[in-house]
């Protein structure tokens, strides 16, 4: 990996739109990293009074236009993000806390996937620099514009299907910058389970770690249980590293499939897990 560095990027004012679960703060990003431009989504919470008094953990989420709003969410499905972390909040079950949700390009899958695939087709993937595009562009812009506190223990990422890849893959190239990883149906099976084989022997895992997975992802049962034994394969990785059941949560939800759907379905928990004091 290159040494990772903060760098200035360019963005625009932004500009505030509403959601169901509240207002999201828009702003438009341009990446130097991947020479194109998306809009980051930043979801305040309840309290937030805009004079910086108090710091919130963040949570960044990949596929922003699912989180928050179903007129830009994939299948007209969303997260439901905004709703899940205010009722939690109110219901004191995590603390306060701000979500960035990371928009995907027209290249996703060449930002998203860190090896050379065949399935789906990448031979020149840009994965790699994603750790470089949050450290150096993402999370700059968060920080100075919003009153986070920093540190990995304070700071989590997440993500669903490719996203859910290079979520793994960006702690695994900095383990310094997540403490809190969310991980929805990773596509383990990209390059022959290249992630599955770089995990093996690897030690810094973050402080919590959910991974959520249905046993109907492509309704194909042969695909189905090798998904599931990827997982299961992962699991047992991570505990042969001493993540018991405080640093992980493993949900294999029977009938579950591979849609915005399921992965709102298991946001609350997700969240719960990974925010609770």
């Amino acid at each position: 990996m290159p040494r990772l560095t903060t760098r200035k990027t360019k963005t625009k004012l932004p500009t505030a739109t509403p959601t169901p679960g509240g207002n999201i703060w828009l702003h438009e990003l341009e990446s130097k990293i991947f020479g194109n431009t998306r809009l980051l989504r930043v979801w305040l919470p309840p309290d937030y009074d805009g004079w910086g008094a108090v710091r919130y953990p963040v949570l960044y989420l990949n596929d922003g236009q699912n989180l928050f709003d179903p007129s830009t969410a994939f299948a007209g499905v969303h997260w439901q993000v905004g709703e899940t972390a205010t009722r939690l909040i109110a219901e004191r079950k995590i603390p306060p806390l701000i979500i960035v949700g990371i928009d995907n390009t027209k290249r996703r899958a060449w930002e998203y996937i860190p090896y050379k695939s065949q399935d789906p087709r990448v031979l020149y993937p840009k994965g790699s620099c994603y750790p470089e595009f949050l450290r150096r562009e993402v999370m700059p812009l968060v920080e100075e514009r919003y009153p986070v506190l920093r540190g990995p223990e304070n700071t989590g990422l997440g993500g669903s299907s490719l996203g859910g890849l290079i979520t793994l893959y960006t702690h695994m190239a900095a383990p310094d910058m997540f403490g809190r990883l969310l991980v929805e149906s990773p596509s383990l099976d990209v390059a022959n389970g290249k992630i599955l084989e770089e995990s093996r022997g690897f030690q810094k895992w973050p402080a919590r770690l959910y991974v959520g997975m249905g046993t109907r992802e492509v309704g194909n049962a042969k695909k189905d249980a090798a998904i599931v034994d990827n997982v299961r394969q992962l699991e047992r990785i991570l505990r042969s590293a001493n993540l018991d059941d405080k640093r992980l949560m493993v949900r294999i939800e029977e009938g579950a499939t591979h849609s915005e759907a399921s992965w709102a379905a298991r946001f609350p928990e997700a969240l719960e897990f990974l925010f609770a004091p």
